[in-house]
């Protein structure tokens, strides 16, 4: 069991804006086979048994980890090495991925799942989920990296309330042509493959008569956001708290909280990891689909977070910010707003940079202007609070990737995609295209 930090959101630091960031927020299967025991995860380890006649804990979210098992491929799918699992007795879920032993091996195949709606009982078609995940997580040789709880993942995929499950997992052919000139590998797919179901729970409600928005630097636990500020309060609170007021500062956007979309802080590993400072933001998106609704999105962050700890064995959620398609921005890793908190995003540039996530997938759907601007207005502020341009370069030192080798300093955008520092689709074609457009209208928001 990893160390659990009983107590919510961050640390107050009267130096900074290090506020305790967290609204509360939501046809029949194919080839059956027996089914596969579950266990219910509480942290990166899987533990305690459950089935599906077995009373789940009465707990506030939760996560079924199901292992997949060979199974023989279809007419659809193919003929090349497959597992899969279908279960119609599991816990009701909301979020789905799936998970193996290695880290540092890579799935080189297709992962696709149904789901049966808790709603109307029907069964959703195939959907496919992103498998090119290892270009997140934190950086190599770090402590989060080398835990020992760090698994290899497919990206989450948000799915909707179901009570059933059917998954397929398919190694690609050049994967099987590979593996079969050599007796080094019995199988083209990585070992110890699960499924992840991951139920968001509900979040929290804040006591009777507790404030839910808050100005002030020590800030109650259950405040849920941090409002707007003019550019000029900004500049004023700034100076406020003893910091030098940058010379061109975006006014701060109103942020929703870690206790305002429902973080349970038992879940991550207790205390921060800090950097020097932020000298860029890297721009994502979170591959879990744009089959959500604006009022969902609290529940879509709470079963990322649930994913990136319990499943792939993070120490928080990755992403140091998100933003849904309504334009609402999101506080995610706990550490303080204002600081420059270690992510784990942009694997080999997670330091002095912080990582922002829009809910969706943006390959071929294009982003919502909200969401973009929202971009502009979040690195306007952020990037300001350390004196940086949206329109300019800055250097990074890589921690080591697929572009750039270890300790090479490399010049970047101070506002990039996930794409510029790792070779990758993320944020998505169409969200990258809108990158440009942020940059201008971060840039304005600074006064420049």
């Amino acid at each position: 069991m990893r160390g659990f930090l009983a107590s919510s959101i961050g640390v107050t630091c009267a130096a900074t804006l290090a506020l305790p960031l967290t609204l509360p927020a939501s046809a029949a299967p194919s080839a059956a086979q027996a089914p596969a025991p579950a266990t219910q995860s509480t942290s990166g380890a899987r533990s305690a048994a459950t089935t599906g006649d077995r009373a789940l804990p009465a707990l506030p979210g939760s996560t079924q980890s199901l292992p997949l098992a060979p199974r023989v491929g279809d007419r659809t799918f193919g003929a090349a090495p497959e597992q899969g699992l279908t279960r119609g007795d599991v816990h009701r879920f909301s979020l789905v991925g799936v998970i193996w032993d290695d880290p540092d091996t890579e799935l080189r195949g297709s992962v696709q799942v149904r789901t049966r709606s808790t709603a109307t009982g029907a069964w959703s078609g195939w959907q496919d989920v992103d498998t090119h995940n290892d270009d997140h997580g934190a950086d190599p040789g770090t402590p989060e990296r080398t835990s020992g709880h760090v698994h290899g993942s497919t990206a989450p995929l948000w799915v909707g309330d179901s009570d059933g499950v059917d998954v397929r997992v398919r190694a690609d052919r050049a994967a099987t042509r590979t593996v079969g000139k050599t007796d080094e590998q019995p199988s083209p797919l990585p070992a110890g493959l699960h499924l992840e179901l991951v139920d968001p729970g509900a979040a929290e409600p804040p006591p009777a008569g507790a404030p839910t928005t808050t100005n002030r630097v020590a800030a109650p636990r259950t405040a849920t956001e941090l409002p707007a500020l003019t550019k000029q309060a900004t500049e004023r609170e700034l100076v406020g708290l003893g910091r030098k007021a940058e010379p061109y500062i975006g006014p701060r956007p109103r942020i929703v909280t870690r206790h305002g979309w429902g973080a349970d802080e038992e879940l991550r590993e207790q205390g921060f990891v800090y950097t020097k400072q932020v000298k860029a933001a890297f721009v994502h998106h979170t591959a879990t689909g744009n089959n959500y609704r604006c009022s969902q999105a609290p529940s879509v962050i709470r079963g990322i977070y649930r994913y990136h700890v319990e499943s792939s064995g993070w120490r928080d959620i990755g992403y140091n910010f998100l933003i849904d398609k309504c334009g609402t921005i999101y506080e995610g890793r706990a550490g303080g707003v204002t600081k420059a908190v270690l992510g784990a995003h942009t694997l080999g540039f997670n330091t002095n940079s912080t990582g922002i996530a829009v809910l969706g997938t943006f390959g071929s759907t294009k982003p919502s202007s909200a969401a973009v601007t929202a971009i502009a207005r979040l690195t306007a502020w952020k990037l300001g609070l350390y004196g940086g341009n949206p329109r300019g370069k800055t250097y990074l030192k890589s921690g080591g990737g697929n572009l750039y080798r270890k300790g090479k300093n490399v010049r970047l955008n101070v506002i990039s995609g996930h794409r510029d520092g790792f070779a990758t689709d993320c944020p998505g074609r169409q969200l990258y295209g809108k990158l440009g457009s942020a940059r201008s209208t971060s840039a304005r928001y600074q006064g420049r």
